[in-house]
């Protein structure tokens, strides 16, 4: 009997072609496999005339994925695993993770203005978080930013119809849709701490099944620096609209994790990291929250 493997994405381009990766490699492994995409639009997609924290924050965007998944009309569901919430139901695991693409913050400035002086940027400049625009405010405090909403299609669109001077959007989706010639700067992670799960793709499927099938294609160390990021920002109670990052690189079974911590009540911000073995990488990331609330409060 042939085994018939359904992924369930987002139908924006971007999550297509995330979607169609894990497919290929489930295809490669195994070619007398059927494997499809069942996508759909999310509540995020659809309302975006108001910023996240407006509307319910980061589980707009999985909702309907995890109801295709609990409802059996799906196998798997693909997800940048920067968008997802810190908490995941048990009933719903993420059962692998992709190799790590470049996790950086990128500046994007409309089409024919590649080459322009970054201090001329005459508009604001788009950013779809909070975390982005406290690192932005340091790094160009002369030019503000704006919300924008959108997938990345419409954002640049918007940028190329004059609505902003530049963008900022995430390096690995870029590349991931073939865009990487319109990358004017990246910001390095000591500049601009990413968010957290940045770059990694996170696959969801259904508790108790087997899903060794993704065995090789799962990444320990992207696993890891999971682990250690998403404990930071949940032990914070931080998501997508939350100014809280973290950054973990991994070294000869070192993990080193980089973060971004705001205070709400003096609207302060602050940069620290840490080291120590992988395999305390989630104690990592939520022992080096405490510290942090416990220096400069919440």
């Amino acid at each position: 009997m042939v085994r018939q493997i359904v992924i369930g994405s987002r139908e924006s381009k971007l999550a297509v072609v995330q979607s169609e990766m894990v497919a290929d490699y489930i295809r490669e492994q195994y070619p007398q496999w059927e494997v499809s995409l069942l996508t759909m639009k999310t509540t995020g997609d659809k309302i975006l005339d108001r910023t996240l924290d407006k509307i319910g924050g980061k589980g707009l965007f999985v909702k309907e994925l995890d109801k295709a998944l609990l409802d059996k009309r799906s196998d798997l569901s693909v997800h940048s695993l920067k968008d997802m919430p810190m908490e995941v139901s048990e009933s719903l695991p993420l059962v692998a993770f992709s190799r790590r693409e470049d996790p950086r913050d990128v500046l994007v400035l409309p089409k024919g203005c590649e080459g322009m002086d970054l201090m001329d940027i005459t508009g604001p400049i788009g950013c779809s978080s909070l975390r982005r625009r406290l690192q932005l405010s340091r790094l160009f405090p002369q030019i503000p930013c704006k919300d924008i909403r959108g997938n990345v299609l419409t954002r640049l669109d918007k940028l190329d119809r004059g609505g902003y001077g530049a963008l900022v959007l995430a390096c690995a989706g870029l590349k991931r849709l073939g865009l990487e010639d319109r990358i004017s700067r990246y910001f390095e992670p000591d500049e601009m701490v990413p968010a957290a799960g940045q770059g990694i793709l996170a696959i969801q499927g259904r508790e108790g099944e087997d899903h060794s099938y993704l065995d090789g294609y799962d990444c320990q160390e992207s696993r890891y620096a999971a682990l250690a990021e998403r404990a930071f920002v949940r032990e914070l109670d931080g998501g997508c609209t939350s100014p809280v990052a973290a950054h973990a690189r991994i070294t000869d079974g070192t993990i080193r994790l980089d973060v971004l911590y705001y205070r709400g009540s003096t609207e302060e911000w602050h940069t620290a990291g840490c080291t120590g073995p992988v395999e305390e990488a989630e104690s990592l990331g939520k022992d080096m929250a405490v510290r942090m609330r416990e220096k400069y409060g919440v």
